[in-house]
């Protein structure tokens, strides 16, 4: 028997939110409670999902898409504190208490994502002991990204950081293929944009990535985690402890 449009629009859903570490770790029960409240969104490339200060009245899932965190200065001069793929979620404020967060999310790397109601999300965090446990076990996940990446940001080299980077993207998007600016990157990384071309030309010259025109194509993987800080293998260590868990 075919599907109903609606029975299909569901189904695409589910498939989607599977392809997100959370949602794909939560027990069914809590899963079924929170599915028909899940949209399908698409996220487009420097889209801003929060400013802050700003209420945030929905969270999201991403799926194939990755949210950076980004703080703001006084002067408009931004730097990434994390960035968010399809093993988080953003919007954490909203089950610690907040309304808001002290953080700009803007769309890095278009692409889909899971869309929930903020109230929704906090009224089954309030009730629910596993969904704390994968949330929070996350929150811990996330500041430990954000405190690495506060120390690599002030003590490695443009070059480090700018592997460390690329590889915390193909992690989030399981994808090789990365559509990225230099002028975006040098915006993340919180330097100059001739760092990031002399950075990137070092990798490329080395085999490690090709970059034209606003793409990048990891090459070699094995190369780029040789060339990374330690940050990288510290905050994947980490996250991989508190989130592989079973239902």
């Amino acid at each position: 028997m075919p599907y109903s449009p609606e029975e299909f629009e569901q189904k695409d859903i589910n498939q989607m939110a599977q392809g997100n570490r959370l949602l794909a770790l939560l027990p069914d029960e809590i899963y079924h409670r929170l599915a028909p409240n899940f949209t399908k969104v698409q996220l487009e490339l420097g889209q801003v999902l929060y400013e802050p200060t700003e209420p945030m009245d929905k969270v999201y899932f991403p799926s194939r898409s990755m949210v950076s965190l980004v703080q703001v200065m006084e002067n408009g001069a931004t730097i990434e504190a994390a960035v968010v793929g399809s093993d988080g979620m953003v919007g954490y404020p909203v089950y610690l208490g907040g309304n808001y967060s002290a953080s700009r999310a803007v769309v890095q790397i278009s692409g889909w994502a899971i869309a929930l109601s903020a109230s929704v999300l906090k009224a089954e965090f309030n009730r629910s002991e596993a969904l704390q446990s994968v949330l929070l076990r996350y929150t811990q996940a996330l500041i430990a990204q954000i405190s690495q990446n506060a120390a690599c940001n002030r003590f490695h080299p443009v070059e480090e950081r700018l592997a460390r980077w690329l590889l915390q993207s193909q992690d989030a998007l399981q994808a090789s293929h990365l559509e990225l600016t230099q002028d975006f990157l040098a915006s993340m990384l919180g330097t100059r944009r001739a760092s990031v071309t002399l950075a990137a030309g070092k990798l490329q010259q080395g085999g490690l990535i090709h970059y034209n025109r606003g793409y990048i194509h990891i090459l070699n993987r094995e190369a780029l985690e040789s060339a990374a800080c330690e940050c990288y293998n510290v905050v994947r260590a980490e996250s991989t402890r508190l989130l592989d868990i079973q239902k």
